[in-house]
């Protein structure tokens, strides 16, 4: 492995650790306590926060995908080499399963403490608003096209240099506030498969589903990006 592509591995896994553990984290920490107030609105503000901030932070060392879905949608944009996906997808899992590790060790801290979902993603029985399987592929397909879409528009010539971070950040925070409901949010198979595996259960029986629909709206977005950003 060369230099150059530890660097880049090296800042995916932060980023991702990060996005994992910070999103996750104002879930599993924060919003267990109704006192505290942050809700919905303060989960989905935690995800993007935590993109924007890794974003600037080793963005310009990995490209800040963060996220196995962006990497295949850049690829199938032609933004990103085939021979590097595997590896930034091996370094985005394994980053998030550490995340959700190490948020499980502080949040087991607690006396009486329960991991119950820990921030898992799920359909039916495991939607916090009980959504079908239909919906919860529906709308992790159609929001992770959107992201992607988003994602390679800000970055592509003639945006304005140095302020993707903002909408992309912006982007992830609109798209929790809308699937929150529907499926706890997704969009980005790393972060679901950290805290499933520590959730057990159906919660991994469910975890196909939340790889399957993000990579194939990251797929489609990349298709119809690298049409519409032809003169890129």
């Amino acid at each position: 492995m060369t230099s150059s592509l530890s660097r880049r591995l090296t800042a995916e896994f932060f980023g991702t650790f990060w996005l994992t553990f910070g999103g996750c984290g104002s879930a599993v920490l924060a919003a267990a306590f109704p006192e505290l107030g942050i809700g919905f609105l303060g989960v989905a503000f935690a995800f993007g926060l935590s993109v924007l901030t890794m974003a600037y932070a080793v963005g310009h060392i990995s490209g800040g995908h963060f996220n196995p879905a962006v990497t295949v949608g850049l690829w199938s944009a032609g933004r990103f080499p085939a021979s590097g996906v595997l590896p930034y997808v091996v370094a985005q899992v394994i980053a998030a399963i550490a995340a959700a590790a190490m948020l499980y060790v502080i949040a087991s801290g607690q006396a009486g403490w329960t991991p119950g979902g820990f921030a898992s993603n799920g359909y039916g029985d495991l939607s916090p608003g009980k959504y079908s399987l239909g919906s919860a592929f529906a709308i992790e397909t159609l929001l992770t096209f959107f992201f992607l879409f988003i994602i390679i528009g800000t970055t592509s010539k003639g945006a304005a240099v140095g302020f993707a971070g903002i909408p992309i950040g912006l982007a992830l925070v609109l798209i929790h506030l809308v699937s929150i409901p529907v499926t706890n949010t997704s969009v980005n198979p790393a972060r679901s498969t950290g805290p499933a595996l520590f959730a057990g259960g159906e919660y991994v029986g469910q975890l196909w589903l939340f790889w399957v629909a993000p990579i194939l709206g990251a797929v489609i977005a990349g298709f119809v990006a690298r049409w519409l950003h032809t003169e890129d």
